[in-house]
């Protein structure tokens, strides 16, 4: 395995997916971008996926981890999944489409 395809398969298990909502809209506006990310990504693993990926510079990253809920499914009780969501800040004048369609 080369070493340009074992980059390519680190970024696609890190980065899951764009966070797409009325708050992360309002962060596009301001540089700053939400993704998906997989539980053991860290911030530097975010940075190169993201510049490797969308060839942009990043800036600084912030990670959180989103607690699942305790719900009701058919009346049985269940628990979503853990979240972990990145904050990817741009350099002034760089953006990235998020909602383009493949």
């Amino acid at each position: 395995m080369s070493n340009e395809t074992a980059l390519n398969r680190r970024v696609l298990s890190v980065l899951r997916a764009p966070r797409i909502s009325e708050k992360s809209a309002k962060l596009a506006e301001h540089n700053q971008y939400v993704f998906e990310v997989a539980s053991d990504a860290t911030k530097s693993d975010v940075k190169s996926a993201v510049e490797a990926l969308f060839d942009v510079s990043v800036l600084s990253v912030n990670m959180v981890n989103i607690k699942g809920k305790q719900k009701l499914f058919r009346f049985r009780p269940g628990r979503k999944a853990n979240v972990r969501k990145a904050y990817v800040r741009l350099a002034e004048g760089q953006s990235i489409d998020v909602t383009a369609k493949a």
